[in-house]
């Protein structure tokens, strides 16, 4: 049965390091027959939450005027959801917090979604992603139904494009290939 896919690219880098591999998942899963869209989210107006609450009185819409409330509708609409981030300071990058934060408007309707998981850092242990990871799973525990499917770990890389000699591009590939 066909999947709709929706991968959230947080790399401030196009074809930076977790956005190669975003592509090969992107392509395992295209593949093996689902629907699959990419947003690189540094490249959309997102702004960040500023708890005003305005949601809450307007039904779900949010006072922030920009790309968010077509992303938000992207993933209420899919099966699948993969985030996808370089590690920041043990932690996910700006860009993508600010579009999970923002899911707050409608947050409720983000339910019963596959997760997939992708990090890539420059230090090489895999430990060094594991706060990042935990941001990730603290979206889902928000999530009802949320079940978690996959981690790809893209270790020791730094440049742009390292990823790229690293087993973990199979990975990804094998991971989208198997949704």
């Amino acid at each position: 049965m066909s999947k709709k896919v929706l991968i959230l690219s947080g790399s401030p880098r196009k074809g930076g390091n977790s956005d190669l591999l975003c592509d090969e998942f992107l392509k395992g899963a295209k593949e093996a027959g689902h629907d699959v869209e990419k947003i690189r989210v540094a490249e959309k107006n997102v702004g960040y939450c500023k708890a005003c609450y305005y949601c809450v009185k307007s039904g779900g819409t949010c006072a922030i005027k920009d790309d968010m409330s077509e992303i938000l509708q992207k993933m209420i609409d899919a099966d699948v959801i993969v985030l996808a981030s370089p590690v920041y300071f043990y932690s996910i990058d700006a860009q993508l917090k600010a579009v999970l934060d923002r899911t707050v408007a409608r947050w409720k309707e983000v339910e019963n979604k596959e997760f997939y998981y992708i990090a890539t850092c420059a230090d090489e242990a895999r430990t060094s992603q594991e706060t990042t990871i935990a941001c990730f799973r603290g979206y889902a525990d928000c999530v009802e139904g949320a079940v978690e499917k996959g981690i790809i770990y893209g270790t020791g890389v730094y440049q742009k494009g390292e990823i790229l000699n690293s087993p973990a591009m199979k990975e990804a590939y094998e991971m989208g290939k198997s949704v």
